[in-house]
């Protein structure tokens, strides 16, 4: 039962952010609605902040793992999410790292310095990402299921902005929209194969379902704290502003009031 759950959250989190943001793009004429990305990526943060600090990290710290040991694999996890993001702007260069830091601002053009070839190393780079999602998902389910739930709508919210730039940098890549569309969705199917393979990793080393925990949280932390936070720090207006905060805490509720609803569900049942 647990596996079909992964399976269905995975699918969900890998494949149907790529469809939304497929569908946002659809009501931009091709492009992100120039309000959206941001409402987005403050959502996102906000989601990610919630389900790592009120959900993951309390789940690992009230099971038998030491504190002092859980807090060393925090620090370890924030220092390897960074050197792993360093990795892959090296990786990728002015392609990627031009592109994904500015997708949001200039919706569609982002990529215009690109070159056409690119298409392939940002889904190579979307693959390997998606993968560990799909593994952080399965290490929540095997904790709790209510757990995989929240830690799946965390992963859907924050991949939504990042499959929006991916689309557009396969258009560029390809004049087909549609190939466009069915190779990035076939990126976050990955999500679902590090879902399994995580279910029968954590499955085999359940002593260690803690620190994978911890582990998901540091990754989320690290999402929210230095890649989605950032693209939010600009001057805006005071009207701007108010909206960004409201969508921050609205990712923050989103996370409480699912929480609570499915912890009510599995009480009656």
């Amino acid at each position: 039962m647990t596996l079909v759950a992964i399976i269905l959250a995975t699918l969900a989190a890998g494949i149907g952010s790529v469809w939304v943001a497929a569908f946002l793009m659809g009501l931009g004429g091709g492009r992100a609605p120039a309000v959206m990305p941001q409402r987005l990526l403050s959502l996102a943060a906000g989601a990610l902040l919630a389900t790592a600090f009120m959900h993951l990290l309390p789940e690992a710290f009230e099971s038998h793992g030491e504190a002092h040991d859980l807090f060393i694999t925090l620090l370890i996890g924030l220092v390897f999410f960074f050197l792993l993001s360093k990795a892959e702007l090296w990786h990728h260069g002015h392609e990627h790292s031009h592109g994904h830091a500015h997708e949001h601002e200039h919706h569609g053009h982002a990529h215009e310095h690109a070159p056409r070839k690119g298409g392939w190393a940002v889904l190579t780079g979307d693959s390997v990402h998606c993968f560990g999602d799909g593994v952080l998902i399965a290490s929540a389910f095997m904790a709790d299921i209510r757990l995989g739930m929240i830690a799946a709508l965390s992963v859907l919210a924050h991949e939504v902005p990042h499959h929006m730039g991916d689309i557009v940098v396969l258009r560029q890549a390809s004049s087909n929209r549609r190939v466009a569309l069915i190779k990035v969705s076939m990126a976050g199917a990955v999500t679902t194969l590090g879902g399994v393979a995580g279910y029968f990793l954590v499955g085999q080393l359940h002593d260690l379902l803690p620190y994978f925990l911890t582990v998901a949280s540091s990754s989320f932390i690290y999402v929210a704290l230095a890649d989605l936070i950032p693209q939010l720090q600009k001057r805006l207006s005071a009207r701007e502003t108010a909206a960004q905060v409201f969508w921050l805490l609205l990712g923050i509720l989103l996370v409480t009031v699912m929480s609570g609803a499915a912890h009510t569900h599995s009480h009656m049942h």
